[in-house]
């Protein structure tokens, strides 16, 4: 067997692994999908309220993208969390398996999860407001999910060094670099309103091209070519951070191992 064919062997066994710990905890699965379509459809009401058909999609396609983009970046982020809450920390980081398969596996199932779940809520958004996208161009919309995808993969792999590095504050440490995405990459408004520091700090966060160029394309109808503005930052910083993400992983992992933090507790 190849090493390529023995590597994705590996990646899929991670797949199939998260797999199993989702249907394990079926139950917190359904409460978050509930609690994920009850927060789209208050944040969209708002626009529905408002008697702005515009200002609706727009908070729809906010909310459902960004949707998306956080689940991929959890389950990422939150790689070495899981293996502390199953205790199998120290043993997952000592088995013979390259780490790279390890974080791929759990990208690819990020990505899948990510998209049943997001298609799900979107479902439930278009039949509950009757949404008119007679002009939106799909594949735009999914063109850009794609490079985002592979963006937040990046900023996940490093993100997930964190509880590695920090026992106790470490997934607090990841959640709050979520929170400040969401804050900075114009998901419910415009980056023009920002302040001028944090519109700064927007243009490096990839949700907002993500969210600007499925705007354009969803409410528009604008296709991939005018938009290269948002394509080549997204693109440039997927090939930039999955590989940084990797070697981030692989400094900080070396380091918890040297340090005794494989452990389960603080």
């Amino acid at each position: 067997m190849t090493l390529m064919a023995r590597e994705l062997r590996a990646s899929y066994a991670f797949v199939e692994r998260n797999f199993n710990l989702s249907k394990r905890y079926w139950g917190w699965e359904i409460a978050w999908l509930v609690y994920s379509v009850a927060g789209a459809l208050a944040v969209s009401l708002i626009g529905k309220d408002q008697h702005n058909e515009k200002l609706l999609v727009v908070l729809v396609i906010g909310t459902i993208f960004w949707n998306y983009l956080s689940l991929v970046f959890e389950f990422i982020a939150e790689t070495v969390q899981w293996e502390r809450w199953e205790g199998t920390l120290e043993y997952t980081m000592m088995a013979p398996v390259r780490r790279y398969s390890q974080l791929l596996g759990s990208a690819f199932y990020a990505i899948a999860y990510g998209l049943v779940h997001t298609t799900f809520i979107l479902a439930i958004l278009w039949l509950f407001f009757q949404l008119d996208l007679s002009r939106a161009n799909f594949g735009t919309a999914i063109v850009f999910m794609l490079l985002g995808s592979f963006s937040f993969v990046g900023l996940g792999m490093a993100t997930a060094v964190l509880p590695l590095m920090y026992v106790e504050r470490g997934a607090q440490m990841a959640f709050v670099l979520q929170s400040v995405l969401l804050l900075i990459s114009g998901v419910y408004y415009s980056i023009d309103v920002l302040p001028g520091w944090m519109q700064v700090l927007s243009h490096i966060s990839p949700a907002t091209y993500v969210l600007d160029g499925v705007r354009k394309g969803l409410i528009d109808g604008s296709g991939v070519g005018p938009l290269v503005g948002d394509v080549w930052p997204l693109a440039l910083m997927g090939v930039v951070l999955i590989p940084t993400g990797i070697w981030i992983f692989g400094i900080a992992e070396r380091y918890a191992k040297r340090t005794g933090k494989l452990k389960r507790v603080g």
